[in-house]
């Protein structure tokens, strides 16, 4: 998982460099990306125009983002705004008619539909999802406060100022919300109920407490405190009426097979609709238990010795699995294997030389900081195109204090196998490695709108790539526990499309998580609490790995005995974030 720093990526101002040509290409494509005829300097300076629009029309994004010139600004969520909104977008698309995309640079193209892409998706939430109508945890500020607490992108002062002046907007921004709901789903009121409640202690406390750190005069402070208070007090107001919603009939959490076609379009932007990528994910699954049966009877005798295998299939691989998973490190190791587990991927890399690493951005492992506490694990933070200097860090969630059968079923969740698939894909050359590449691209609109699928499914792409290389000396039992955690990524768009595009029920979703998939109950549980908040987010996994995987074969295909798997990654990567469909499009051409 990327946490990126909040939403994702932060940088300072870089405006006049949006839009300019990226990927590596060929001499007769880089030829032919002119940046100075007259069509493709106007799109740049469209490019820096609209990128300066929309962060005064988003400042709570441009914030997360890493772009500071709106700090100060509190979007309130009326019908005013929603007008507004619907002006920029509808302003902006007829801007972008000015512009023939076949006149423009491969790479322009690319950030002209990426740029469409984005305002026809906007337009589309506002007049036909509608979400703010349904959506109780769509409303909350203390994320955004908690983020400007804690980056330090500028003096503390200066982010406290900017802080008060957000929060003294919260009151009229919770009334507004309030207003806007409609037939709220009762999952997701809960969820708007949780998350505001615990974010609290970023008013009652972490703000209060800061004000005693800044140069700010008494009467200063008391009057950001009281301000402070007044804002916690919307925010239990907001929760209070919340709750008060009963006897009414709420929302489906289902989004509806016409509505998840159509968000599925905008989000993951395939080139498959998302009833064909189910179909895909279907088939997968099949083909990899049909492999880790395979393995399973392979590794058997070495396991059990002359005890008869069991007939199902199912019941075979979670046997062989179960037993595997009992190798793994000790609580108070967790981060030292990890640690370790880097400098080998990388040696390993460079003996095969899959991909440049470059040393001079290095991955800084740390103890996961307190204000991302809450599951032991691993991410990453990732700085964007604003802050190309800045560290990336790989945050290592601690097992201290964990009752020790708990940490005895997450330690053999990620087990010896499992630990380092999990670094290949959220470090080296997963997340990590791509991130390094994306900030190499001159284009800040394909960092803007990084394409989610694209930056997943590259990590998962990496763990089956690595292992085909010979990762793990071809042991099968490290095959068998990639295809089991492959499966994850598998039945999370058979897990989504079936809930959100059907009508496939708890007891359904969790006999698939933990019969087929192989997940432990508490892991399942979870993942239906995930499904039940969230809709098409967990289908970009597997949507973007099998775009990906079937772009290099295409290539292999077409290169035949010229095809270089490094120059592919390079190439590929070279690209920044944005979809596959367009990178492919990009990388067949030439």
């Amino acid at each position: 998982m990327i946490k990126k720093t909040l939403l994702y990526l932060s940088f300072p101002l870089v405006a006049f460099t949006a839009c300019n040509g990226g990927g590596t290409g060929n001499k007769d494509t880089q030829r032919n990306a002119v940046a100075d005829d007259p069509v493709n300097a106007g799109f740049k300076s469209y490019c820096s125009q609209f990128e300066e629009a929309l962060w005064a029309q988003e400042p709570e994004w441009a914030t997360q983002m890493g772009y500071h010139k709106y700090d100060a600004k509190l979007t309130i969520p009326d019908e005013a705004t929603k007008k507004a909104s619907l002006a920029f977008y509808t302003a902006q698309l007829d801007r972008l008619k000015a512009f023939d995309p076949a006149r423009l640079t491969p790479s322009h193209q690319t950030d002209y539909r990426m740029i469409e892409n984005y305002l026809l998706s906007r337009q589309w939430s506002l007049q036909t999802l509608k979400e703010g109508e349904w959506n109780p945890s769509a409303y909350n500020v203390t994320g955004l406060i908690a983020f400007m607490l804690s980056e330090n992108y500028a003096p503390l002062k200066s982010r406290l100022t900017d802080c008060y002046s957000r929060i003294q907007q919260i009151p009229a921004y919770y009334e507004a919300a309030k207003q806007q709901l409609r037939n709220p789903v009762a999952e997701l009121k809960q969820l708007g109920i949780d998350q505001n409640e615990g974010g609290l202690y970023v008013l009652e406390k972490d703000f209060i407490d800061s004000l005693a750190k800044a140069d700010f005069t008494p009467q200063e402070k008391d009057n950001m405190r009281q301000s402070a208070l007044k804002a916690a007090a919307a925010v239990k107001a907001y929760t209070a009426h919340l709750k008060s919603w009963k006897n009414y009939t709420p929302r489906d959490f289902r989004l509806g097979k016409a509505l998840y076609e159509d968000k599925f379009r905008y989000e993951i932007q395939s080139s498959l609709t998302a009833e064909q990528t189910y179909a895909a994910a279907v088939a997968r699954k099949h083909y990899l238990h049909g492999e880790m049966a395979r393995i399973s009877r392979e590794l058997w005798p070495k396991y059990f010795g002359s005890t008869t295998a069991p007939a199902d299939i199912l019941e075979l691989i979670g046997k062989m699995i179960d037993t595997l998973s009992a190798n793994h490190v000790k609580p108070d190791e967790f981060q030292a294997a990890i640690e370790k587990q880097i400098p080998q991927l990388i040696r390993f890399i460079r003996e095969k030389n899959l991909l440049d690493i470059d040393s001079t951005k290095p991955l800084v492992i740390r103890k996961e900081p307190a204000y991302m506490a809450g599951v032991a694990g691993a991410s990453i933070s990732a700085p964007g195109p604003y802050d190309k200097g800045g560290n990336t860090y790989y945050n290592v969630g601690s097992l201290a204090g964990w009752p020790a059968a708990k940490a005895e079923s997450y330690l053999r969740e990620y087990n010896h196998y499992i630990l380092q698939i999990l670094n290949i894909h959220e470090a080296i050359p997963g997340h990590y490695t791509q991130l390094v590449y994306a900030n190499r691209s001159p284009s800040i609109i394909k960092s803007i709108f990084g394409n989610g699928a694209m930056i997943e499914g590259w990590a998962v792409y990496t763990e089956q790539m690595m292992l085909e290389n010979g990762y793990g000396n071809n042991e099968p039992e490290m095959w068998l526990m990639w295809y089991k955690w492959h499966l994850r990524t598998v039945c999370n768009t058979i897990l989504d499309y079936s809930v959100h595009a059907g009508q496939m029920s708890k007891e359904e979703a969790l006999h698939l998580l933990t019969k087929e998939a192989f997940q432990q109950q508490a892991e399942a549980e979870g993942k239906w609490k995930r499904v039940s908040v969230t809709n098409v987010q967990l289908t970009s996994y597997y949507s973007g790995y099998q775009a990906i995987y079937n772009l290099r074969e295409a290539m292999k295909q077409r290169l035949g005995n010229k095809f270089d798997l490094r120059a592919f990654h390079e190439q590929f990567l070279s690209y920044g974030s944005a979809p596959v469909k367009y990178i492919s499009e990009l990388m067949l051409q030439q």
